[in-house]
């Protein structure tokens, strides 16, 4: 009994002194980092800021590939089998929570086949509308789709993207009727958007800005926990009377199922650095988000909560890829 104890506490440090030797000399070559969406989106955007920095810090190449399609699914599903080294990471949005509820069948589990490194960056998204619309604050506008049920039409970039779900969350939170009208993309939507064809959306802060500014369009709150640094003036969304509401944008680093933890470790350790220094949070204050850098433990506790939520979210809707 005694020696295969003494055999399991060998194996266990074999392991540890093993995973402390690869952190000590990691990384010894470039490091592949998956972007499951295009060149210029928010993850994109996101991805170059961070990793740039984390190749000047770390002293090796962090090589940023672009491996877009099904909402995220194809790029992660390359991480999720690639070898478990350190080598290949990913850097996912919230789609990583959404896409479980979305998909009947997935290639890859979005929480065991991962380890997670850390949650970088989060930011809510906006609530406007167009200014025919007669609704100053989300009271008014709970009270007018209330009168009016299924009179509201809400854009979005397409079935089951981040902007539909907030708004069908807010219809089941608030308890109004509003009828979804999904766009090929934010380009279209906010094109309708603007000529009053549609009445509100959700969409990100940076994409907003510019028309809230110009007064094409009217900014009621904010989709987060909190209020957001670009507009501090505005109220959130649970501020407002829809208690508990809250549905954000956030981006996160992902390693294979069984990356080392000295590996992880170390990523985390210099991630969340690197998010916090200052030039870093000025950048991300331009694009409507703060910094988190949160350990694995929570980042994966963040992860088991988003599935869950936006899983009844889409149930509800009824939500289906186009």
């Amino acid at each position: 009994m005694r020696s295969s104890i003494r055999g399991a506490v060998s194996i266990a440090l074999a392991l540890c002194v093993s995973g402390l030797v690869h952190a000590q000399g990691y990384p010894a070559k470039p490091v592949r980092v998956v972007v499951p969406f295009p060149p210029g989106g928010g993850t994109d955007i996101v991805t170059r800021m961070v990793m740039q920095k984390l190749s000047e810090r770390l002293g090796a190449n962090f090589l940023i590939e672009n491996r877009s399609g099904a909402g995220g699914a194809i790029g992660t599903e390359i991480v999720s089998k690639a070898a478990a080294d350190g080598y290949t990471l990913a850097m996912v949005s919230g789609s990583h929570a959404i896409n479980p509820g979305l998909y009947k069948k997935m290639a890859y589990d979005a929480v065991y086949d991962f380890s997670p490194i850390t949650l970088l960056v989060s930011g809510p998204a906006l609530l406007v509308v167009h200014p025919s619309v007669p609704a100053k604050n989300v009271r008014e506008l709970v009270a007018l789709a209330k009168a009016r049920p299924g009179k509201l039409h809400y854009a979005s970039a397409g079935n089951g993207t981040p902007p539909h779900l907030a708004a069908e969350l807010f219809k089941s939170m608030a308890g109004v009727d509003m009828v979804h009208v999904p766009y090929k993309g934010n380009a279209m939507a906010f094109t309708d958007l603007i000529s009053g064809q549609v009445s509100l959306s959700f969409p990100t802060i940076p994409s907003a800005l510019p028309q809230v500014k110009s007064e094409r369009l009217r900014a009621l709150a904010v989709t987060g926990a909190r209020r957001s640094g670009v507009l501090p003036e505005l109220p959130t969304i649970a501020e407002s009377g829809v208690r508990g509401y809250e549905a954000s944008s956030w981006y996160g680093l992902l390693a294979p199922a069984g990356t080392p933890a000295a590996i992880t470790g170390k990523l985390n350790q210099e991630v969340v650095q690197i998010v916090y220094l200052p030039e870093m949070k000025e950048r991300f204050l331009e694009q409507g988000l703060e910094p988190v850098g949160n350990t694995p433990a929570e980042f994966t506790k963040l992860l088991h909560a988003e599935i869950a939520k936006w899983r009844k979210v889409i149930a509800a809707a009824g939500a289906k890829i186009d």
